[in-house]
């Protein structure tokens, strides 16, 4: 496939809206983006965490703003705070408590890119105003055939083209991603060529909205408590109790409240299935004798437009493509056929013991994120 990469093409004046965090990241894009001689504005997101919940922890929005006002002071560039505190609570903050109510697994960073960052954000500045709104992600925008694609950044753990793969077209012809060919050592020591003020500044870590906050004390907040039963999953045992399912995820052996609990064969308990309705958590400790490797999705966004098949509604129709179930390096290749339009099954090349409901899954043809899909079971 021959792809035109227009994170080189970048011609100079162009006016540019750039969303920066406070960040080493998103500081060094606009700083480049302001030696190109572009028309730069930077703009700081202020979204609802950072004022209703912040007696759960400290929240590092204050930290992050005075960052911001240096280095926009010391170039000159426009600041604009937008907040978007309501905003965020009506998209992403209901849709997490949602998913997790229902026993799903939501990715709310997923959804305050499609929402927030080039949502509604594009509508609160007048889109058409600028020619691009550029930001600190690890990834790069490509165009084949009028169709834009992510390509994955040269620096494998950074890459962000998971968190990026549920957008759209409309979204994706005007984003840019000024550090998105470089790895995370050579965007340190730009921002030490800079001299940027949050030069030797950690990477924040974690979900978006939470800063510090502990996800487990933000769910408290919203659904608080509830005891149920911890059900051994192979003798139907009861084996102990906990405050509520939602506090749970498929895959976990840390915190499960049964004491570190094992049988004659020595292995631990791990998170196996959730009942939501019964609110019943279910353990085993022959989680990884099982093969987990299917899974059923649904909810495309192709970046083409359509399925990398000839016809989807076949079920016979088959193809291969990596896929990524959550953000980090590891990709599986999976075999993936239709049974219909609008589902799909995929067959991993080795299991995977984290797989639940609700998780996004990123489709890969080498370094070209070709869109994503929802587990549905």
């Amino acid at each position: 496939m021959v792809f035109f990469n227009i994170n080189f093409q970048y011609n100079s004046g162009m006016k540019i809206a750039v969303l920066i965090s406070g960040g080493v990241d998103s500081s060094v894009a606009l700083k480049l983006l302001k030696e190109q001689g572009h028309d730069v504005t930077a703009y700081y997101l202020k979204i609802w965490l950072e004022d209703e919940l912040e007696f759960l922890g400290d929240c590092p929005w204050e930290d992050d703003l005075s960052y911001v006002r240096q280095i926009c002071e010391k170039d000159d560039i426009p600041l604009k705070i937008v907040p978007l505190q309501k905003e965020y609570f009506q998209t992403v903050v209901k849709y997490t408590i949602s998913e997790v109510k229902a026993g799903r697994t939501p990715n709310p960073d997923v959804m305050c890119n499609n929402n927030i960052k080039f949502g509604l954000f594009f509508d609160k500045i007048n889109i058409k105003k600028y020619d691009k709104v550029a930001t600190g992600h690890y990834a790069q925008i490509i165009e084949k055939n009028k169709r834009f694609f992510l390509k994955k950044t040269p620096d494998p753990i950074k890459d962000q083209t998971y968190f990026l793969s549920n957008l759209k077209q409309s979204q994706l012809k005007k984003l840019i991603f000024p550090i998105g060919h470089l790895a995370k050592n050579e965007v340190r020591k730009l921002a030490q060529k800079f001299d940027l003020p949050n030069k030797s500044r950690k990477d924040s870590q974690g979900i978006c909205f939470l800063g510090k906050v502990k996800y487990s004390e933000f769910i408290r907040h919203y659904l608080g408590e509830k005891k149920g039963d911890i059900i051994n999953f192979d003798t139907k045992e009861k084996m102990g109790e906990h405050e509520g399912f939602w506090y749970y995820t498929i895959g976990q052996r840390k915190g499960i409240g049964i004491g570190g609990i094992k049988d004659s064969t020595g292995k631990p308990f791990y998170v196996v299935d959730k009942d939501s309705k019964k609110n019943i958590i279910y353990v085993s400790n022959k989680y990884h004798d099982q093969k987990r490797d299917t899974l059923e999705v649904s909810n495309f966004n192709w970046f083409a437009g359509t399925p990398p098949i000839a016809d989807p509604a076949e079920a016979v129709a088959k193809k291969t493509l990596n896929v990524k179930l959550r953000h980090g390096e590891h990709e599986y290749k999976a075999k993936i056929s239709f049974p219909s339009k609008s589902r799909a099954k995929l067959k991993l090349d080795s299991p995977d013991q984290g797989i639940a409901a609700g998780q996004f899954v990123a489709f890969y043809d080498g370094n070209i994120c070709l869109g994503s899909a929802v587990i549905s079971k």
